[in-house]
This record gives C-alpha cells, structure tokens and sequence, in this order.
C-alpha cells in the first residue's frame, strides 16, 4: 500500500497543495514549542532564566544542526558545489540539532549560574516534534535523503526510484513511541534525579541513530562510519555515565515493576 503512494505527498490546505515538509515542520516546531513552554510553567527556574536557556538551546540546535550537515555530506563539495550549497541552507540533521542544544544550553546555563539540570521539561516536546517531522520526512520521498538502503522486505517502499527501500523514517517514529513509553515508565517506577529523563532520551536517541544510519546510503569516510554516527559516539561518551547506570536500573526492571 504504501508503495503505491506518489511522492511527494503534496498535503490539500484550502485551494492550494503545500510540501509535507513544509506542513509537518511547522507543526513539529509549533507543538514542540508550545508543549515546552507549558511544561516550562512547573520549573523552579526564574522566567528570565529559563528563556536564557530555550534561547541558547536553539542557537545551538540551529548550529549544530547545520554544521553536522555540512559534514554529513562534505563529499558533494566536490562532486556538485550547487548542490552542497542548496543542502547547507535548506538541510539540517537532528542529531547535530540535539547536541548543539545540549552545549547551548550548557554554555548558557554557565553563563548565568544556573547549576540545576534542565533537560526534562524538553522531553516530552522534542520526541513528539522529532516524531511528527519525520512524518514530513517521509511523505517528501527521495528528495529528503533520510531513506534507507534497498531491501527486499515486504514493507520495502517506493520513494520514487523504482528502488524498494527501509522507511527508516517509519523506523524512528516507531522508535521514539516506544522510547517514550520506556522512558515515562522508568521514571514512575524508579524515581529518576532531575535530569536524568532527558539523558535517558539522549542515549537512547543516539543508539538508535548510530544503528539505523548502519542501513541509509550515506557517505560513510571513517571505519564504515558516516558523520552523523560519529557524532552519536561523541554524544554517546559524553553520557558515558548515563549509560552505565541505565545498564543497572535495566538489569534491576523486574524488581521495580
């Protein structure tokens, strides 16, 4: 079913026809923000502060959303400049926009001694965002470039090559439901510290991503590893900590449902 679809699927608004792109960003970006802006009510932070930090979390997102991209496909610098260009000023990746907002946000909060963490209140608005964007993604096809290599599973689809390939951005919104339920629970269940949802969602995001990027067609220059998967290690060891302790309360779940 889905392979009969015609890509891009344009989105019927009135009497026009707009890009998914377009429709699903806009609507990633306004529910993300104003789900953080309630959420944002509850924090023991001053207004003043926490509008630093969203602030400095978006100056970094855009950031490192634009340098990972550059990065990401360095290759077309040389293959075809016109396009690099175009890319480096409509493209973006999420992984570059995560870990740019987190040293944003970190700068900020050093900036105006802020010691508390504030990653939680973003949870919740950045995996429903991430989610509804990638609708967006998929529905552009092979323009969008976040597809997956060829397969031969049934679910296979059409982006409009005549290539059967991994929706990967299926994948992801898949992924992150099921991470968000994983992540809310443990927090019920274990009486998680301030901070440590968001850094759940962090490693969790990064694996995933490390992993999913293993089947995209991306230029992948060192060890078999594309940009964004070198990112995802960086951001991985950064939350080293994070990961250990996940791997105990993991090995503790039975005992806490």
């Amino acid at each position: 079913m889905l392979s009969g679809l015609a890509f891009p699927v344009w989105i019927p608004l009135g009497p026009w026809h707009v890009h998914p792109h377009f429709v699903f960003e806009s609507l990633a970006y306004t529910v993300a923000l104003r789900l953080t802006l309630r959420n944002s009510r509850k924090s023991s932070l001053p207004a003043s502060q926490q509008t630093s930090v969203i602030v400095g979390g978006m100056v970094g997102a855009l950031a490192g959303a634009k340098l990972l991209v550059m990065l990401q496909h360095v290759y077309l610098a040389w293959e075809s400049p016109m396009q690099y260009g175009l890319l480096l000023l409509q493209g973006k990746t999420i992984v570059g926009a995560l870990l740019g907002a987190v040293a944003g946000v970190e700068v900020t909060k050093k900036l105006i001694g802020v010691r508390q963490s504030t990653g939680d209140t973003f949870v919740g608005p950045l995996m429903l965002g991430m989610a509804i964007g990638r609708i967006g993604c998929f529905l552009t096809g092979i323009s969008d470039r976040t597809y997956g290599t060829v397969t031969q599973l049934p679910w296979g689809v059409d982006f409009g090559d005549g290539l059967l390939r991994h929706p990967t951005q299926l994948y992801e919104i898949l992924f992150l439901a099921g991470l968000g339920l994983t992540l809310f629970r443990w927090q019920r269940c274990n009486s998680l510290k301030n901070g440590e949802l968001f850094q759940g969602f962090m490693v969790g995001y990064l694996t995933f991503r490390l992993l999913v990027d293993f089947i995209k067609p991306d230029f992948h220059p060192l060890l078999g590893l594309s940009a964004i998967q070198i990112a995802c290690l960086v951001g991985l060891g950064y939350y080293w900590r994070t990961l250990q302790r996940m791997g105990q309360a993991i090995g503790r779940w039975p005992m806490s449902l």
